[in-house]
Formats: C-alpha cells, sequence, structure tokens
C-alpha cells in the first residue's frame, strides 16, 4: 500500500512544502495538491518537485472545466519533466457552486467530458497530432468555426513519459463506471470499507468490465485521519465539523453527492437529519448527529490493533493505496504518525 496525504498550506505554503520533504523521509509515497478556488495546483506542484526527490506529485484536483483539454495535457507533462517523471494528472468535476460561482462556466455533463479529456491528454502525451471530434471538444476547431485556420499540432518536447498516470475524484455511479473503465487511480470521499461494495461495487465492475486489459488494474486510495497510540479515539471528534459541513452544507438540500454517499453507507435517517439541522443553521447538532461508529470506520485512530485491523479491512475491500492525513500539532508529532503508519503497512 503507497501512502499519500493532501498538502496542507493552512499555516503558510512554503512550510507546507518542507514538511512534505520530511514526510517522504518519513515514508510518504504520494502527495496531493488541492486547488477548489484557492492558489492554482500547478504551481504549487512545480514547487514541491524542486523541494523533493521521490515523492508522486498529483493534482488533488484539477477542476475540468478550468482549462481545456490540450493544456491539462501540457501541464502534466511539464510538471512529469521536472520531476522526472513524478506527476499525477488528477482530474474530477469539483462542483456547481465553484465551477459556476467562481469560474463562470455552466457545470454540465462532467462524466462525457472526463473521457473526451483522457483521450485527448493521452493523444497529447503520445505526441500524437492532436484530432478529436466529440460531442464537447473538438480539435482542431472546424473550420465553420473561428478563423479556419486551425490545423492538427504536436506538443513539441518529448514528454518524459508518453502516459502520465491519470486519477479521478468521483462519487456518482456513471463516474465511477468511467473511472473504473479508463482511470489509473480512483479518488473518493466519504469511503468506508464495510459499505464500499453496496455503494460502489456495481459501478466498479461495470467500469473494470470495459477496461482496457493491457492497463494496469485501478489504484483506489483511501483512509482517513492518522493517529496511532493509546488514548487518542477521543481525536476522532474532531472529523465532526467537516463531516456535517459536506454531509449537510455541500452543495444544494437536493444536489449534495457527499450526503448521497453517507445515506448510502447505511446512515439514510442520519444523512436527511444532519442535513436538516445544518441548513437551519444548527451546526453544532448536525456534528453532534454524526454516528460515533461513521467517525471510526473513516479513520485510523487507535491503538495499532485497530489500526491494523482497519487497513486489513480497507485492503479486502479494494483499497490499494492509503489517502490520509496526519494527526499532531507539530511537525515532528505528523512525522511520527507516518513513520508508525508505513511500519504497519509494511507488516500487512
Amino acid at each position: 500500500m503507497r501512502i499519500s496525504t493532501l498538502l496542507s498550506y493552512a499555516g503558510g505554503f512554503k512550510q507546507a512544502v518542507a514538511e512534505v520533504a520530511e514526510l517522504e523521509n518519513a515514508g510518504l509515497d504520494v502527495v496531493w495538491v488541492p486547488e477548489a478556488y484557492s492558489f492554482d495546483a500547478p504551481s504549487a506542484m512545480g514547487y514541491i518537485a524542486a523541494n523533493t526527490r521521490k515523492v508522486t506529485i498529483a493534482s488533488g484536483i484539477l477542476p475540468i472545466y478550468t482549462r481545456t483539454p490540450s493544456l491539462l495535457a501540457m501541464t502534466a507533462a511539464g510538471i512529469d519533466y521536472l520531476s522526472d517523471g513524478r506527476c499525477m494528472l488528477g482530474l474530477g468535476a469539483s462542483g456547481p457552486q465553484v465551477i459556476e460561482g467562481f469560474h463562470g462556466i455552466p457545470y454540465q455533463t462532467p462524466v462525457a467530458r472526463i473521457r473526451e479529456i483522457i483521450e485527448i491528454c493521452r493523444m497529447v502525451w503520445r505526441r500524437e497530432k492532436v484530432q478529436h471530434l466529440g460531442n464537447h471538444y473538438q480539435i482542431p476547431l472546424p473550420q465553420d468555426q473561428g478563423t479556419g485556420l486551425g490545423k492538427p499540432l504536436k506538443i513539441i518536447n518529448h514528454p518524459v513519459r508518453d502516459e502520465i498516470p491519470i486519477a479521478v475524484a468521483s462519487l456518482g455511479p456513471a463516474s465511477v463506471t468511467a473511472t473504473a473503465e479508463l482511470a489509473d487511480a480512483w479518488l473518493p470521499a466519504f469511503y468506508t470499507a464495510e459499505a464500499a461494495q453496496d455503494v460502489w461495487g456495481k459501478s466498479l465492475q461495470t467500469g473494470a468490465a470495459k477496461r482496457d486489459p493491457s492497463r494496469k488494474p485501478l489504484e483506489v486510495f483511501a483512509g482517513g485521519t492518522v493517529a496511532i497510540g493509546e488514548g487518542f479515539e477521543e481525536m476522532r471528534n474532531l472529523a465532526r465539523p467537516g463531516a456535517a459541513l459536506y454531509i449537510g452544507g455541500m452543495g444544494a438540500r437536493s444536489k449534495n453527492f457527499y450526503n448521497d454517499i453517507f445515506a448510502k453507507s447505511g446512515y439514510p435517517d442520519e444523512a436527511k437529519q444532519i442535513q436538516d439541522l445544518y441548513l437551519a443553521g444548527d451546526k453544532k447538532a448536525a456534528e453532534a448527529a454524526i454516528p460515533d461508529e461513521y467517525l471510526a470506520k473513516t479513520a485510523l485512530i487507535g491503538d495499532e490493533g485497530f489500526v491494523k485491523d482497519r487497513l486489513y479491512a480497507l485492503r479486502e475491500s479494494g483499497v490499494t493505496s492509503l489517502n490520509v492525513r496526519f494527526a499532531g500539532q507539530t511537525q515532528d508529532e505528523r512525522l511520527s504518525q507516518c513513520e508508525k503508519l508505513r511500519n504497519l503497512v509494511e507488516t500487512l
């Protein structure tokens, strides 16, 4: 199992990258660089490339509506070059609040768009002249549009690799099916080992049946917060505000992907209750309504025996790589947790 974590630069971006370099020495394999509506991810990824030696640098995620497919491919190829082949292109649809509210672009047909983007990116990396006549992207632009002067072009530079791994953050049935068919890695949210089959099993199986047999098996990233040791169980409650935000307040009442996943994971009544409370403004009550059982299942917090059991459960459910956050008030504490997790993983 590879170990990955999301870059958090709440305490300062340069300090966060310096910590990634230390985590790399402690056993970290992959760092996900977020974007949302903060600083752009590629700038950070290039900076990480210059300050690390072996960690995979993944966008986590680049929203597909904010860049052309060709630019996504160029960006990944550039970071792959700077990092000597350590880039992973993480893609996702984000959500209508960000895409329409911050970028001013209609949030439409995300699954079909990602499918075309993946095809175009791989064409660019193979240094083929880009020719794509899809429903959402036409490259070159047809003669009856624009100036009519467009012609097929291939990327000037020779990419380090003719295929850069593509990870997709997906939740819904259609998008998970497409991920299992086309992507190299999957980044789910609100993943519990016990509910994975019920929530995503059919979609993963349908997509896997269509997968190119020459492509490696899908890498699946999931895990949770890591705090390995005696007496840490109370730290599970630190996840309540974030979980309540996503389950109760992310998106509109009628379109909240996270609420849907939580309900399908065995908590339909709690999903409705949390959303009602959160949207009514009672955030504390929404947080309190999150079941203790759920918090335990979605974290790696507890003594070594408990955490090892959770790792086995994750692996048995199909998780191949861990996506975690290391608990700790100081860098030394977070590094210690990374080392503890690496040691446990190596015993599986």
